[in-house]
């Protein structure tokens, strides 16, 4: 391989450790910066919630919800929604917000920018953060201005 072709290689290989893309980390990254970036009336009542990333969520997982196979999840709220705690709430397991990388890139295209990969990761935490304080996928809809396919 010739010199320039190898400085090429490594000029490709750097850029994609920093593109969300070619990098777990990077990633995360911008999920960190979105979650610091949600209103401060909203991140000051989030109450024990974990926000995690994984690369897909599993096929068991999937239909276990009641989503079909072929449907990609972006994001999924696991938990007690606060608005369903009772005076009971104590010593539980955090609520989980799972963020899935890979259908998260995949919705977006493969030559989207960082920045459209990012405001698809703010729209996916928004919408599990709905969640967590007992807004539903119905009520998001409506909000949304969508309607969505019955199942």
């Amino acid at each position: 391989m010739s010199s320039r072709a190898e400085r090429l290689d490594r000029y490709r290989g750097a850029r994609e450790q920093g593109s969300p893309r070619g990098s777990p980390r990077a990633f995360e990254a911008l999920v960190a910066r979105a979650l610091d970036r949600l209103p401060p009336y909203v991140a000051e009542r989030m109450d024990n919630v974990a926000v995690v990333v994984e690369d897909r969520p599993g096929r068991v997982r999937v239909s276990s919800l009641g989503f079909a196979e072929d449907q990609e999840l972006l994001g999924l709220y696991e938990g007690v929604p606060k608005t369903e705690r009772a005076g009971g709430y104590h010593l539980v397991v955090p609520d989980r917000i799972t963020l899935y990388r890979l259908p998260i890139l995949q919705e977006v295209g493969p030559y989207a920018s960082t920045l459209a990969v990012e405001d698809e990761i703010r729209r996916t935490i928004i919408h599990e953060v709905a969640h967590h304080f007992g807004i539903g996928d119905a009520e998001l809809d409506r909000l949304e201005g969508r309607q969505r396919a019955r199942r």
